[in-house]
């Protein structure tokens, strides 16, 4: 973790987009964030993990969507005018994450990062990457590539395949 860490102020000194989650301000690396839209409609995939609200038509592309909200243990709220989608690779997959609303980018020195704290064996935050005092604020930053696990990466990208076979289907004509 400490070498991902340290890749945070090599790759992009410091730089975080920030967002904010249940009441709480959450940060990825500057260059893990390949853009952010507005939310638009998102088409459901069945039998998929709860997070996974589904898919959007970004410009042509099937884009997989997962409610950060729900993966994280929180309850369901319903999108407001502020929420958006911010576009992550995530082990090479492009995928979009709710979040009820972007606070802007900072910058953080090496003084202001900390690991994450350790909160019992049972409890899972391999997708923290640490925390970020700034001023009276703290940023959870997080680590996309462990957001997720193989097996639920696995089931976001069946899903994709799923409505991209389905897609491809409805487009063939008729014989």
């Amino acid at each position: 973790m400490l070498e991902k860490a340290t890749q945070l102020f090599q790759d992009s000194g410091g730089k975080l987009l920030t967002f904010m989650i249940g009441g709480q301000e959450y940060g990825i690396q500057i260059l893990e964030a390949r853009e952010v839209v507005g939310m638009m409609p998102i088409e459901p995939v069945p039998q998929t993990p709860s997070f996974m609200k589904g898919v959007i038509n970004l410009r042509g592309s099937i884009i997989p969507v997962i409610d950060l909200r729900i993966k994280f243990g929180m309850p369901h709220k319903d999108p407001t005018p502020e929420s958006c989608i911010v576009k992550v690779d995530i082990q090479g997959h492009s995928t979009g994450c709710v979040v009820d609303f972007l606070v802007g980018v900072v910058t953080i020195e090496p003084k202001d990062f900390e690991e994450s704290p350790e909160l019992g064996a049972n409890i899972h935050t391999d997708f923290i990457l640490g925390m970020a005092k700034l001023d009276k604020r703290v940023i959870i930053i997080l680590d996309m590539e462990a957001v997720l696990s193989n097996e639920e990466l696995s089931q976001l990208t069946e899903g994709h395949r799923f409505v991209t076979r389905e897609k491809v289907e409805s487009a063939a004509p008729a014989s």
